[in-house]
């Protein structure tokens, strides 16, 4: 790692010149300079003093940023497939996320698994045929290009009683599949 680099970075992040921050540190300009192209290494007391005046601890300016991950081809979908349902993950490790979208694929006359009552919400967009979502002793129909949401808090499934597939995509908050 490249500690002056970063430190210039964060200099030039708070608009600030060497020697303003120079001087909020009781350092000099020209150790600012060297420090910021590497021809010089800070002790870790005059570090933590330069970190604190650009607003970061030893901890986040040493912290590795990983690189979020934006695009999900379907290469990185997982899938789960049953005799009534495919399940498909749409962003992997979503789990950790507050949402976790899926798209889900049912046969004729079959149904999603039942979902116990949760803390939540779900919501759901067909893409193609007609599904009736179940909640509690209720029943609501949904066809192609319409979409459904629901609170977790009564057991739930979606059902195909058609002759056709259904595919809609399913997301819920938090993660529960």
């Amino acid at each position: 790692m490249q500690i002056g680099k970063k430190i210039r970075a964060l200099r030039y992040q708070y608009n600030l010149t060497q020697e303003e921050l120079a001087n909020r540190c009781e350092l000099t300009k020209g150790y600012i300079s060297q420090l910021e192209n590497d021809l010089t290494s800070p002790s870790i007391a005059t570090l933590i003093d330069i970190l604190s005046a650009l607003g970061t601890t030893l901890k986040d300016f040493f912290a590795e940023e990983q690189e979020e991950k934006i695009v999900f081809k379907a290469d990185d979908f997982i899938e789960k497939q049953t005799d009534a349902f495919t399940l498909s993950w749409l962003v992997t490790n979503a789990q950790k996320n507050m949402m976790e979208p899926i798209s889900v694929e049912l046969k004729p006359h079959s149904s999603t698994e039942l979902d116990f009552p949760h803390e939540g919400e779900e919501f759901g967009y067909v893409l193609s045929g007609t599904v009736i979502i179940h909640i509690g002793s209720k029943k609501h129909k949904c066809q192609k290009g319409e979409s459904f949401y629901i609170t977790a808090s009564k057991n739930h499934y979606v059902e195909n009683a058609t002759d056709k597939n259904a595919k809609f995509i399913w997301v819920s908050c938090p993660p529960t599949f």
